[in-house]
């Protein structure tokens, strides 16, 4: 029999975390989170998310033993202000036992029916900047902490238990030296002379913090129109700006602006931290903080993680600067390969901008749907 209890206390939470280090004990391509870092961002008096949205945790218990998770969230300011109510939910992970995961799922939709919600859809985080997505293919592609990884089984949950496909993404993979420029070189020059921009390059984060509140409202504008977005708001821009953006190399960090210092461009690439993350094992002491610093200077891989354009100059070659800017970078860094984080398969815009660089397809995601 199958029991589903909320998380209540610390140890809870906890072994709510820690679920997943079992399931994929044997897996060489599933990526551990920090533990510490994983139970901080469930913190409803840490993680400013709280302030817009409500969550609940569960673990699914069979013979005493833990075998499912998942969490189940409200993001109010997408019910309230964009009208759209659904139910996400997300964090979803169980043994290959179809019981399980529907007595999860049940817990999901109960919620939902009680806030009078009309869907549910996951698997997604609280907002934009959180994993998304099932993995459908790619399972033998070590994953990243941005990410979620699964076991081939999961899709079969969904299709099980009623869910249609909502939303398909792809992850990719070039060759840093597909980045020929003389693809973007002459370009990057017009493009700069044309419309009186030019780069920004840092080499310490300090350099960047005075950018940051610019570049989620760049962000928040150059997203705006993609589906299911949900802004970024002014208390969660301090929380991204302390826990992420010190910790990314600043080198990997380019911004454009106009003649006025108008930032109307930005790139945020992360040096991949995957096989540093398995080797702390979700641990940053007593070794854990070597393997990822260590990383942060030395990855020969380079994921690429947000670029946003102003409407103004979408589609106006304004990429052309920032790869140029990447290429010196990675040149010097000696980068070997680019990897792209999930990206909607009807996106077009996005994937013509890639193109030239012979991208590989590395993996498929999806989000699954119900009524309620």
């Amino acid at each position: 029999m199958i029991s589903v209890k909320q998380v209540q206390s610390k140890s809870d939470l906890k072994h709510f975390v820690k679920f997943p280090f079992s399931l994929y004990k044997d897996s060489p391509y599933w990526v551990p989170p920090i533990i510490k870092d994983e139970i901080a961002s469930f913190d409803k008096d840490e993680n400013p998310v709280f302030k817009t949205a409500d969550a609940q945790f569960f673990l699914a218990y069979k013979d005493n033993k833990i075998v499912g998770r998942v969490a189940a969230i409200i993001n109010w300011l997408e019910v309230k202000e964009q009208g759209l109510k659904k139910m996400r939910f997300g964090w979803f992970d169980f043994v290959d036992d179809f019981e399980v995961s529907k007595a999860l799922l049940d817990k999901v939709q109960e919620i939902g029916n009680e806030n009078q919600l009309e869907y549910m859809e996951g698997p997604v985080g609280f907002s934009n900047l959180d994993k998304v997505g099932v993995l459908t293919e790619g399972f033998d592609h070590i994953g990243s902490m941005i990410t979620w990884y699964n076991h081939p089984y999961y899709q079969s949950h969904y299709e099980k238990h009623g869910f249609s496909v909502e939303k398909k993404y792809t992850e990719s993979k070039f060759l840093a030296a597909n980045a020929d420029p003389k693809l973007f070189y002459k370009a990057n020059l017009l493009i700069k002379k044309r419309y009186g921009l030019r780069e920004l390059n840092f080499e310490k984060s300090s350099e960047i913090m005075p950018w940051v509140d610019k570049m989620f409202d760049l962000f928040n504008d150059s997203y705006a129109k993609l589906s299911s977005f949900v802004k970024i708001t002014d208390i969660q821009k301090e929380y991204f700006k302390k826990k992420y953006i010190s910790f990314i190399n600043p080198e990997y960090i380019k911004f454009v602006v106009d003649a006025e210092d108008n930032l109307v461009a930005f790139a945020i690439v992360m040096p991949s931290f995957s096989e540093a993350l398995q080797k702390a094992n979700g641990k940053l002491f007593p070794f854990g903080i070597f393997h990822l610093l260590s990383a942060r200077k030395n990855s020969k891989d380079a994921i690429f993680y947000l670029i946003g354009i102003h409407p103004k100059y979408q589609n106006k070659g304004v990429t052309s600067i920032i790869f140029n800017e990447y290429y010196h970078t990675f040149k010097k860094r000696g980068v070997v390969n680019c990897i792209r984080t999930p990206e909607l398969e009807d996106n077009i815009a996005i994937h013509q901008m890639w193109k030239h660089f012979d991208p590989k397809v590395i993996k498929r995601r999806r989000t699954y749907v119900k009524d309620l």
